[in-house]
């Protein structure tokens, strides 16, 4: 029989040995257990999560018969049942898989849903999964828009996307979703850990948690890069040969450069990156694990528990966290992010990554601002100094100097004074008489 790869031979084939989608689970098999099934569900997540998996565990949860043929509608699929070993075996005639990147086009939709009228051949239920549903053109999702408002009541949609942000409106809103979230690298560790032994393979810790992180979140590219490095070692997994073989910097690597940088040993800085290329090491990969190694001394300055114990390096951050200030951990963080960015700009990946170390050693914190420290300063004049006898003593030993000539200054013209205008009294026009009472009486006598 010919060998078959980890991510297949391991798959999971019921809910129980699921890894990291508890929520997903629990929420399947209440469903499930109540007998409340919707008629279309929506997977979402990134590549190597479950969708796939936990699609066919749906269909055999959907078609399993029991051990005695008499079965119905279970969360926990017997596994031993014909429908069961045909889901598994991908022989069920009635649980069709369909990749959508390469049956997009409306004609095969239309296709795939006059087959959907029909009754199941073999089992309870008709389940149509769609892989990579973001990949159907418009036409397409708009054919399949009634049919999956109101499909048979044997036939039951399982969608499945990494980008659900392309897929229209008018699909998700008939569709129950579920979002699978990333694995962390302490459980693709586990799970590793668990399949090694019973494969009868030694590993080492550290070896499967820088797996775990390479696999950034997925479960399948995980036990594929396990695969890589059992064929690797040709023997037990090591950290080492895991390192030679992603081709990633060790920690304590990186370490001595950043304890060379703090020290200002610009020879022994550069001697270190040197030894990074010679290795055949990526220095794009140098400034990310930098960037990393950096965020985990600034994590140790502020809360030293959080230092992982099963870290290989642990003694070489901790020193790392007392040779550099905060402040200088955050600045060369911020360096080693816009060198990052830099990378593809720079003359070559080695230019790139010596000028952030000499840019780190070139710009150190100084100042006064945001409470950096501050060199002491020296006594001024105007600082009143102690008396001493000594300091007395020199004085009048000190020859008197001539007064400098002040410079002359000419005196300031004092303002004028304020010129204050009379008062204008303005005469009352009730005591004026008035104008035909003027010159007495004449003008009326006459």
């Amino acid at each position: 029989m010919s060998y078959q790869v980890l991510a297949r031979k391991w798959r999971p084939h019921d809910f129980d040995s699921m890894v990291g989608q508890d929520a997903v689970v629990a929420a399947l098999k209440h469903a499930l257990d109540e007998n409340r099934l919707h008629h279309a569900y929506l997977f979402t997540g990134t590549r190597g999560v479950g969708k796939t998996t936990l699609s066919r565990i749906l269909a055999k949860c959907l078609n399993c018969t029991g051990e005695d043929g008499k079965g119905g509608v279970t969360s926990h699929p017997c596994g031993k049942c014909e429908a069961c070993r045909a889901i598994d075996e991908g022989r069920f005639v009635d649980y069709i898989e369909i990749d959508a990147a390469s049956n997009r086009s409306v004609e095969e939709m239309t296709a795939l849903l006059e087959c959907a009228m029909y009754a199941p051949t073999q089992g309870r239920y008709k389940v149509y999964m769609i892989d990579e549903v973001h990949m159907l053109t418009t036409h397409a999702f708009n054919a399949m828009l009634k049919t999956l408002e109101e499909p048979p009541e044997y036939v039951k949609f399982i969608l499945a996307t990494t980008d659900p942000q392309k897929v229209p409106m008018t699909v998700l809103s008939r569709c129950l979703q579920f979002n699978l979230r990333n694995m962390s690298p302490q459980a693709v560790a586990d799970h590793m850990e668990n399949i090694l032994k019973q494969e009868g393979i030694e590993a080492e810790r550290s070896a499967l948690l820088l797996l775990g992180k390479c696999a950034r979140g997925s479960m399948r590219d995980g036990l594929s890069l396990l695969d890589q490095a059992i064929a690797y070692a040709a023997g037990p997994v090591t950290l080492k040969s895991v390192r030679e073989m992603l081709g990633v910097i060790g920690d304590e690597a990186l370490v001595d450069l950043m304890m060379h940088v703090a020290s200002g040993n610009t020879q022994a800085a550069l001697a270190e990156a040197e030894k990074l290329g010679s290795e055949g090491l990526s220095y794009t990969e140098a400034v990310r694990a930098m960037a990393g190694l950096l965020h985990r001394v600034a994590l140790v300055q502020r809360v030293p528990e959080l230092l992982d114990d099963e870290d290989t390096t642990s003694a070489g951050i901790k020193a790392l966290a007392k040779a550099m200030t905060p402040e200088e951990v955050q600045l060369d963080y911020q360096i080693a992010l816009q060198a990052r960015n830099d990378m593809p700009l720079a003359p070559d990946e080695y230019a790139g990554f010596t000028m952030a170390i000499l840019r780190m050693m070139a710009f150190r914190p100084a100042g006064t601002r945001l409470g950096l420290k501050v060199p002491e300063k020296k006594e001024t004049a105007t600082t009143p100094a102690a008396t001493t006898p000594a300091a007395t003593a020199a004085a009048a030993a000190a020859p008197v100097q001539p007064a400098e000539p002040k410079p002359q200054v000419a005196p300031e013209i004092a303002e004028p004074p304020a010129v204050h205008e009379p008062d204008i009294v303005e005469p009352n026009i009730s005591d004026m008489p008035p104008p035909w009472e003027d010159d007495g009486g004449e003008h009326g006598a006459g």
